[in-house]
């Protein structure tokens, strides 16, 4: 495993964004201690950015040189510039999106509504499939949501460079809220404890609670590790060299 590199951003969120871009790695993957959490101040005096030492888990997902540095060398007008240029299209990519997805469903035998697409954040974009058959997209235990949720974000993603958030029927609220309230003695057992485990989770569940736990503990080392074929989830201090 290589060094471990310093990101500094505005936000936890996007100082964990920042990373993976760099390290070409998945956020899941990514190996993170924060050193600094953000701060606003008071009127923008005492304003602190969030910096995280980071390396990605996998060493086959480190990228090149070649790939790192374009990103390293844009001026930082041409930064900003393209920030600003992809919060002001946001709206017209998610319009965009909703016309052909609904061009790719209107033939199928399911009941559904309108499908809708929608900024969810930043870097986010909403897709809720309802009507009276949505539910059907879900499948037994999630594996109908978990395939559609890969087909969008591996269209979505390179062409547009945005994140996802399927929402079928409430289902993934529902499931966010599970998971939420099965965590709430996880969470308290290690925080007396300093560290523990989820229960094995499947499909969907283990990225939501993967996502709440990071959310929880971002001072801690979160990752998703498998044994005997079940995935869970482990809390744990960074390991000091």
């Amino acid at each position: 495993m290589s060094d471990p590199i310093k990101i500094e951003a505005p936000t936890l969120e996007e100082a964990y964004k920042k990373a993976a871009e760099q390290l070409s790695c998945s956020i899941n993957d990514l190996d993170i201690k924060v050193l600094q959490h953000p701060s606003k101040g008071i009127l923008g005096i005492g304003k602190k950015n969030a910096i995280i030492l980071v390396r990605c888990e996998s060493e086959s997902e480190q990228p090149k040189v070649e790939e790192v540095l374009p990103k390293i060398e844009k001026p930082k007008e041409e930064i900003f510039d393209n920030f600003y240029k992809e919060k002001k299209d946001l709206e017209q990519i998610a319009q965009e999106v909703q016309s052909e997805l609904n061009e790719l469903f209107k033939n199928i035998c399911f009941g559904l509504e309108p499908i809708e697409v929608k900024p969810y954040s930043q870097d986010t974009l909403l897709i809720e499939f309802s009507g009276e058959d949505a539910a059907l997209l879900i499948g037994k235990e999630g594996y109908r949501y978990k395939a559609l949720s890969y087909m969008l974000f591996n269209w979505i993603n390179p062409k547009y460079n945005l994140q996802i958030r399927l929402e079928i029927a409430e289902f993934l609220k529902t499931q966010e809220e599970m998971i939420r309230n099965y965590l709430v003695p996880v969470i308290e057992r290690i925080k007396k404890e300093g560290k523990g485990q989820t229960k094995p989770l499947d499909g969907v569940l283990i990225q939501i609670a993967l996502r709440q736990l990071r959310e929880a503990f971002p001072e801690k080392y979160v990752a998703i590790r498998e044994r005997n074929g079940e995935k869970y989830i482990i809390v744990n201090e960074f390991r000091k060299n």
